[in-house]
């Protein structure tokens, strides 16, 4: 197991490498000028645009100020934010727990309740509930999930007025205690769905293709003549069996579900790393943007690095290239 996650780790380096590489340059070389955005509309002598080109180091050849970066970010440091005039990594950092709450919560449920139903459809192969979850399914993978969001502020924030659909918190801030706990969720609620509904259908067909394959298995029918409770044949047999390709499926999509957040985040004004991204595309704030993206790239690589490791562990018969 240690040599497979080695050569896993060895194998996503260069990966990681490749993709910082190409996101710098691709940044580099998107016309427009993020010295005149932070000037603003004020005019400005261009001798001070020259010093402040000088000062971000934008005045050097794009090879030269790549060999930067690069250097930069081996010792860990991503930069300073042209906008927010901060260093990048406080400025991540205190966007980051808001991220990891609403895309947690979005797997969370999502892998809960896709298992859930993809079991239910298994057990119900052919007749009218599983007509219902698999057309369910397919309509939710279909809708984008922006456009869900909008749909849901209209109709529970705006319509019936149920739930609320900026931020995460009042602008007084929430209450100390249990009622504010509460009220947080309430903030919760409308974009964590929005996210994880994608997800949620996906991780439904999954389980149900999965279960359906190992629920005529030898060991699954001698469990059932055993005289084995269904329970015990259904969560005990045929999901543990069945396990290994759904919880593919959640790891490979754990950086997908980060990388998503972003436009859920903006139409939920939610304060977390989507939205500082694309706070840094408006304004081209390059090092935020490269150090999101990154993080995002980072997080998708070490994703799949546990998953494959879980798959391993799971079903030993996974190659051991």
């Amino acid at each position: 197991m240690l040599a497979f996650v080695l050569r896993r780790v060895l194998h996503a380096l260069p990966l990681l490498l490749a993709v910082v590489v190409l996101n710098f340059l691709l940044i580099a070389f998107t016309p427009g000028d993020p010295i005149t955005l932070l000037v603003g509309d004020f005019p400005a002598p261009p001798e001070y645009l020259a010093q402040m080109r000088r000062e971000y180091g934008l005045d050097q050849p794009v090879w030269v100020q790549l060999g930067h970066y690069l250097l930069k970010v081996l010792h860990g440091d991503f930069g300073y934010s042209f906008a927010a005039q901060q260093p990048v990594a406080e400025l991540i950092v205190s966007r980051l727990g808001a991220t990891l709450e609403l895309t947690l919560t979005a797997l969370l449920f999502a892998s809960v309740v896709g298992i859930a139903l993809g079991v239910l459809a298994a057990m119900r192969a052919g007749k009218p509930l599983d007509g219902g979850i698999q057309a369910a399914s397919s309509i939710g993978y279909s809708v984008p999930d922006f456009w869900l969001g909008q749909l849901l502020i209209l109709g529970f924030a705006i319509g019936l007025g149920w739930l609320p659909s900026q931020g995460n918190n009042p602008i007084r801030g929430a209450a100390p205690g249990w009622d504010g706990f509460v009220t947080h969720l309430r903030y919760l609620v409308l974009p964590a769905f929005a996210l994880s509904l994608r997800y949620l259908t996906l991780i439904t067909r999954i389980t149900r293709a999965s279960m359906l394959e190992v629920l005529h298995a030898d060991y699954v029918l001698a469990s059932r003549a055993r005289g084995a409770g269904e329970w015990t044949v259904i969560v005990g047999h045929a999901l543990r069996n069945a396990a290994a390709p759904v919880l593919t499926v959640i790891g490979y999509n754990v950086g997908f579900v980060l990388a998503g957040s972003a436009l859920i985040e903006t139409v939920f004004a939610w304060p977390g790393i989507g939205r500082l991204l694309f706070e840094s595309i408006s304004k081209r704030d390059y090092p935020v943007m490269l150090a999101i993206l990154l993080m995002v790239s980072a997080t998708v690589v070490v994703a799949n690095l546990l998953t494959d490791v879980l798959h391993r562990w799971l079903d030993p018969r996974v190659e051991r290239a």
